[in-house]
């Protein structure tokens, strides 16, 4: 880069957000009215982005708080320190928010099965799966109550895309696990209980955390908690599908 080229560059710095950085000082240093407005735009673009993790996360909150009757665009606005009006640009009424959450649940939950095939080992791919969900548990507590409670009251918002999108999605991996069993690489189980009592046996460590903790005698789950339920979910779900298996050492 010439001393030319950087002067430009941190002149154009330095002018960033200044009123009386005009036409003619944009001439003088050879910058023109684009590469500001470009600028600008990458800084709304940033604010944009940022106000929006701050709704999303204010409105898993509010949501796993009050439900989604219970839950109200103010409360959300509130909690994410945004006016209620401005609230409304990003979204524009609870259920497209909510619908936001819920697929952002469902996107999180699915990557990890999303890149195993037929050809891979189901040691490392159910394993790998296991832990991912349980590490959800950890981190994402609150959208697997979201999740939850949307269930157990009859889906009412999810109910056409369980029908058809989530449907095939689960077919298609299901017939990755029966790839396997008819490889040989493991007992022939269902595959369709072998991932709703993965999804059922993790996300317990979030929807019934409280139960949890209480029975171990502990305020809160450790990592090396999380780490110890990965570890014996995964030996005794292998297990179960008679796949063996490296030797793990179980600890509390």
């Amino acid at each position: 880069m010439s001393l030319l080229s950087a002067f430009k560059i941190e002149a154009h710095r330095w002018c960033q957000g200044r009123s009386f950085f005009t036409s003619l000082h944009l001439q003088q240093y050879g910058l023109s009215e684009i590469m500001v407005k470009r600028t600008q735009g990458y800084k709304t673009g940033q604010i944009r982005i940022e106000n929006q993790k701050k709704i999303l996360q204010a409105a898993e909150i509010e949501f796993a708080k009050s439900g989604f009757n219970g839950a109200s665009m103010m409360s959300i606005a509130k909690r994410a320190g945004i006016p209620r009006p401005n609230l409304h640009y990003y979204f524009a009424n609870k259920q497209e928010l909510y619908s936001r959450i819920l697929m952002d649940i469902l996107t999180l939950w699915d990557e990890v099965f999303d890149k195993f095939t037929a050809d891979d080992d189901p040691v490392d791919a159910i394993g790998a799966y296991i832990r991912a969900k349980v590490m959800y548990s950890k981190t994402n507590p609150l959208a697997s109550k979201i999740f939850a409670n949307e269930m157990i009251h009859g889906a009412p918002h999810l109910t056409e895309y369980l029908n058809h999108d989530y449907r095939q999605w689960l077919h298609q991996k299901s017939a990755v696990i029966q790839a396997w069993i008819d490889q040989g690489k493991m007992d022939p189980v269902d595959p369709f209980y072998l991932i709703f009592l993965i999804w059922g046996s993790t996300q317990h460590y979030a929807d019934f955390s409280v139960q949890v903790t209480a029975v171990i005698g502990k305020k809160s789950l450790s990592d090396q908690d999380f780490d110890q339920i990965a570890d014996n979910l995964t030996h005794i779900i292998l297990k179960g599908c008679g796949i063996k298996q490296k030797e793990v050492l179980f600890k509390r």
